[in-house]
């Protein structure tokens, strides 16, 4: 049997998506000891090199490294994500399914899944893990 398919919903504005830095900021030290983790704590010791930013240390999160804003949450796809814990909150997205898509939330049954998906695609709503 032959299936048909509505058309897909496409994103409003379709605009490239420019990351100022797209590598983790490193924790200091955390390449010398594996007790320090990589992720990312603020250097707080009084003789802190890095926490007084002297030429050649790791560089530290700052306000100017924010992307911009009219690109800083979208997905790869165009879409900024928003998410669902039931059929009832996807009608909140009616009106804006040219921006946001739906992403359904981790701890949703399957049963549930399936109705949101179905009801998703009758609003003309994209779902992010719709297939989870």
């Amino acid at each position: 049997s032959i299936v048909s398919r509505a058309k897909m919903v496409s994103p409003a504005e379709n605009r490239k998506i420019v990351k100022k830095k797209t590598n983790k900021f490193k924790r200091h030290q955390s390449d010398r000891f594996h007790r320090v983790s990589e992720s990312w704590r603020a250097p707080r010791g009084i003789d802190s090199r890095v926490r007084r930013r002297f030429k050649g240390t790791l560089p530290q999160p700052s306000i100017g490294y924010r992307n911009n804003k009219k690109t800083r949450d979208l997905l790869p796809s165009g879409f900024k994500k928003f998410r669902v814990f039931n059929v009832e909150e996807l009608e909140v997205l009616l009106m804006h399914n040219r921006v946001y898509a739906a992403e359904i939330a981790h701890n949703v049954s399957q049963k549930k899944r399936k109705e949101i998906v179905e009801r998703a695609s009758q609003l003309n709503i994209k779902v992010v893990n719709g297939n989870a």
